[in-house]
């Protein structure tokens, strides 16, 4: 069995500190932000630590890339204290981890979407390979969103030649996705 990279919790963030492992973790799936290179090639070389937010890091450990330990007493930390932490860090954390996992394990690359108004940009190859063609939004069955809200979402999206997209988890755990597309009368 392959061993665990170690990330350490610093505040609310995960730090993985060897360089080598930096770049393994990157290269995995375009996980984390490599400090001070803003825009990293695919394959590109760095010695730099690289960041990882709570989503990132709860799905890496899920999935038994990454062991997460407290940076200041040494410890390995819980799940259940990092989804407390998540929670207290994220406006509706449980609903946008379940919109990131699901997007995650189809295959697809998943970045923060604040940029673009909405909770994740989503690519089908990678930042630097190919323009996120999805920004997405969770939402739950019981939420609602006025005219105003859907053409504001709808005119941003086609301004940065995006679909908007949003995800509701269904039954029985999956995830349903609402895709608008706009045309010109």
């Amino acid at each position: 069995m392959p061993r665990k990279i170690v990330a350490e919790l610093v505040g609310t963030r995960l730090i993985v500190w060897t360089p080598k492992d930096s770049v393994a973790i990157y290269r995995q799936g375009f996980f984390g932000k490599p400090v001070g290179i803003p825009k990293p090639k695919p394959d590109q070389e760095f010695t730099a630590p690289l960041v990882l937010d709570m989503m990132e890091g709860l799905f890496l450990e899920e999935k038994g890339k990454i062991r997460i330990i407290d940076a200041k007493t040494r410890k390995p930390v819980t799940r259940a204290r990092l989804m407390k932490l998540a929670a207290v860090t994220y406006k509706d954390f449980e609903l946008g981890y379940s919109v990131y996992r699901d997007l995650r394990k189809q295959g697809f690359i998943v970045t923060p979407g604040i940029r673009f108004g909405s909770d994740f940009a989503v690519y089908e190859h990678g930042p630097g390979i190919d323009h996120a063609p999805f920004i997405v939004t969770g939402r739950t069955e019981n939420d609602t969103m006025g005219p105003f809200e859907i053409v504001l979402a709808g005119r941003l999206a086609t301004t940065v030649r995006k679909q908007f997209t949003i995800a509701v988890p269904g039954k029985k755990g999956a995830m349903d996705y609402l895709v608008f597309r706009w045309f010109k009368a």
